[in-house]
């Protein structure tokens, strides 16, 4: 597992790096102070005039020995059905907000997974990547 909170190299992924910019037009059109949903709407309506699929508040069952246990959990989006995107408008990230980001990947089976907190002055520190 590795956790990465620099600047993402085009090169290595694209699309998380697409992601980012998208993340940063939203975040430079609204500043922070916005609610969640605000943001979520508007970061998924950005991705997708650039080009992407974007799934929003996929559910994401719980499976346990056998049986699918519905537990309310869902993914704020999913990019290109390749990367999970926690959308977070607070003043700190807490440490289980990664938790769980990770655990939604490993449930999903996406390898990747962007928190992009809007609250912040600049959008990029508030980014951060996960990777599985």
């Amino acid at each position: 597992m590795h956790m990465d909170n620099s600047s993402p190299d085009p090169t290595a992924d694209t699309l998380t790096h697409d992601i980012i910019g998208a993340g940063i037009e939203v975040h430079r059109l609204l500043g922070p102070g916005l609610l969640e949903s605000t943001y979520q709407n508007c970061l998924a309506r950005e991705l997708a005039l650039r080009g992407h699929a974007v799934d929003r508040q996929v559910a994401l069952p719980l499976h346990y020995k056998g049986v699918d246990i519905e537990a309310g959990y869902r993914i704020d989006l999913i990019v290109d059905r390749a990367v999970i995107v926690e959308i977070k408008a607070v003043e700190r990230l807490h440490p289980v907000i990664s938790a769980q980001v990770l655990t939604y990947m490993k449930l999903s089976g996406l390898q990747r997974g962007l928190i992009c907190n809007f609250h912040v002055h600049l959008f990029k520190d508030g980014v951060k990547r996960l990777v599985l």
